[in-house]
């Protein structure tokens, strides 16, 4: 998968460049002249992120060595990109995400302050995430755990708390907050299984678990546990049916019949 995706990076980018004369010397300077996926990668988040006390070289150094040492978020990266691809139509290749989708950038920043989170230097990793969230507009804890093939769907305004867990194959749209429910302190935030959908707009709230192939709907606020392949709607979250897919977050299908019957 790695040779196939930066192939097909680059090769878009040389199309891209050719095509488009002011972009050229961008699209050398972040792809074209660089050799892996993950280089490309951190030369694109240092030049977003940079700062007056961030310089581009120390983030694109920082960046490349995090993720070279870590193959699992190698594949993460891979996963999430691939994710992207399959599920919006209007990605429209790989460049186009890679380049312009601050979902997928902000989750790939967040996987580099969440080794840095783990491996102890919390005041980078704190310091990282508050500019991630100035820079793409999504505030992701480096406590949280993300599993891969996640994608953010725009990725505005979502928030992800210290003790949330993501399992794979999950999709967010944007204005999504996994949160806590006040001053409590341990683990808060919730659960939520692989494969799971959770619509623009929605809250979930509190240590509580949402059901592999569950679908939470738009704007719903889900404060109790929702059982695995459910569907969930309104303000507090009812369940009204199950989706019509065992992966809803596969298909982006955010409908459902007002009968409670299918997804």
């Amino acid at each position: 998968m790695t040779d196939y995706l930066w192939n097909q990076l680059r090769s878009e980018a040389m199309a891209t460049a050719s095509a488009e004369p002011l972009l050229a010397d961008y699209l050398s300077s972040t792809i074209i002249g660089c050799n892996s996926l993950i280089q490309s990668l951190a030369q694109l988040l240092a030049v977003k992120l940079a700062a007056s006390d961030l310089s581009v070289s120390a983030l694109r150094e920082l960046f490349y060595t995090s993720y070279e040492s870590s193959p699992e978020v190698q594949s993460a990266i891979q996963l999430d990109l691939s994710a992207i691809i399959e599920r919006d139509p209007a990605s429209r290749g790989v460049v186009n995400p890679f380049l312009n989708y601050k979902g997928f950038h902000a989750l790939e920043a967040y996987r580099v302050t969440h080794l840095l989170w783990m491996n102890g230097r919390r005041a980078l990793a704190s310091h990282l995430q508050g500019r991630i969230s100035e820079v793409f507009a999504a505030d992701i804890h480096p406590a949280a755990v993300i599993g891969h093939g996640v994608f953010f769907d725009h990725g505005t305004g979502i928030v992800i708390g210290e003790t949330t867990v993501i399992s794979n194959h999950v999709s967010i749209l944007q204005d999504v907050t996994l949160g806590g429910t006040g001053k409590l302190s341990g683990d808060r935030h919730p659960k939520i299984g692989a494969g799971v959908l959770i619509g623009a707009g929605a809250k979930v709230l509190g240590n509580i678990r949402v059901g592999e192939g569950a679908k939470i709907g738009a704007g719903s606020v889900v404060l109790k546990e929702v059982p695995a392949h459910t569907t969930v709607v309104g303000v507090p979250a009812q369940p009204v049916g199950r989706p019509s897919t065992i992966e809803p977050a596969l298909e982006m299908d955010q409908h459902f019949d007002d009968n409670g019957e299918g997804g």
